[in-house]
């Protein structure tokens, strides 16, 4: 999920022999996510700011979530994450470019996007994820913004489940080469 899409596609870049298959949530591609101005001080204080992981939070989310249910996420963050790595990941996942050590693996790679994900939304996947990876497939969660797994998890995992589950026989995956599968009927 998210930054750890960009470790799925470090893994990817340096032992592509042992996967079989990748997937990633909202993934952070290997092109990295430039952050300037205001966006990369909101980012840059989240590290020791609870209000700007909520305003990240809710914004990524698409700004239809319940004032509780932000006020948990912000919690859960908080109570799990350590303010220096925090920071440090944010440096690795924003600025790194290792795109020419990926581009043309011929992995499976499955990226599922929220439809109510502005910042890693469908159209970033198919900038990145479909146009690098032959045999990619994405799926888009209409009810989803960046943390499906707290917003559709269901979705999520049957989607998920579903790719890691198919067979590789036909040298495609279930949803072909370049394809793209939708969840709910949106693609």
């Amino acid at each position: 999920h998210s930054m750890g899409g960009a470790v799925a596609q470090r893994l990817l870049a340096v032992a592509p022999h042992r996967l079989r298959r990748i997937a990633g949530v909202s993934p952070v591609p290997a092109s990295g996510m430039p952050l300037s101005g205001e966006q990369a001080v909101l980012f840059t204080d989240a590290a020791h700011r609870a209000e700007n992981r909520r305003a990240i939070i809710d914004f990524t989310t698409g700004g239809r979530r319940p004032a509780a249910w932000l006020d948990r996420m912000v919690a859960r963050s908080l109570e799990r994450s350590d303010p220096k790595a925090f920071r440090a990941w944010l440096d690795s996942w924003a600025g790194e470019d290792f795109t020419a050590d990926v581009v043309g693996s011929e992995v499976p790679a499955l990226a599922v996007a929220g439809a109510l994900d502005p910042a890693l939304s469908p159209e970033v996947m198919r900038q990145t994820w479909l146009s690098w990876y032959p045999r990619a497939e994405l799926t888009v969660l209409p009810g989803a913004g960046h943390y499906a797994m707290d917003e559709t998890p269901l979705d999520l995992v049957r989607t998920v489940e579903d790719f890691l589950r198919a067979d590789d026989t036909d040298g495609e995956g279930e949803g072909g080469a370049g394809g793209e599968a939708g969840s709910g009927g949106a693609a």
